[in-house]
C-alpha cells in the first residue's frame, strides 16, 4: 500500500499549502491539498460550502478526501486546519509521518488576512483565530512526529527542516 511521504498539519496561516508545494517540488512528487480538492469536488469555494451546505457537509467531504489521500497518495498531503478534529482521521494519522507546521499567533493573523474568506473566523477573526490555535494546539502536537516552526522562516528553510526529519526518503516512482 502506498502512503504519503509527509502529511502537513497546522492552523490556518501556518503555511501548509505554500510549504507543501515547495516540499513536493523538492522531493519530485505531487502535492494533494485537501482544501483545494474539496473545492474542486464541490465545485465551489469552502466559504460557500459552509454558507450553503453547512459545516457538517464540509466536514463529511473533508473526511472522505482525507481518508482517500492517507490511504493512497504517494506524494505530500496538506490537510485543512480542522481535519484533525475528526477522530477517524486522527487515528489514521498515527500511521503516517505527520509534520506540524507551528506558527505564532501574530504571523498566523497576518498570513490569514482579514480580507480572505475564512468561514471559521467569521465574527471577530482575531479572537476566533486565537481560540482555534489554543483549542487545536494539543491535537496538533499530539499527532506530530515532527514539529517545524514557520514564523520568521522562508518556505525553503522550512522544507530543509522537514526533509532532515523525514524517514528514509522513498524515491518517487514516475
Amino acid at each position: 500500500m502506498s502512503t504519503p511521504i509527509a502529511v502537513l498539519i497546522g492552523s490556518p496561516g501556518a503555511g501548509k499549502t505554500t510549504v507543501g508545494r515547495a516540499l513536493a517540488e523538492r522531493l519530485g512528487v505531487d502535492l494533494l491539498d485537501t482544501d483545494t480538492e474539496i473545492e474542486a469536488r464541490a465545485g465551489k469555494p469552502i466559504g460557500d460550502i459552509f454558507v450553503e451546505d453547512g459545516e457538517p457537509a464540509f466536514r463529511s467531504l473533508e473526511r472522505e478526501i482525507t481518508a482517500e489521500a492517507l490511504a493512497a497518495w504517494t506524494g505530500v498531503v496538506a490537510l485543512g486546519g480542522g481535519a484533525i478534529l475528526d477522530s477517524a482521521t486522527s487515528a489514521e494519522l498515527d500511521r503516517h509521518h505527520v509534520v506540524y507546521l507551528q506558527v505564532d499567533f501574530a504571523d498566523a493573523a497576518k498570513r490569514v488576512g482579514l480580507d480572505t474568506p475564512r468561514p471559521l473566523l467569521a465574527g471577530n477573526p482575531r479572537t476566533r483565530l486565537r481560540h482555534l490555535l489554543e483549542e487545536r494546539l494539543p491535537l496538533y502536537e499530539g499527532l506530530a512526529r515532527a514539529t517545524v516552526p514557520t514564523s520568521g522562516y522562508h518556505p525553503e528553510e522550512i522544507v530543509d527542516a522537514i526533509v532532515e526529519g523525514l524517514p528514509e526518503h522513498r524515491e518517487p516512482s514516475r
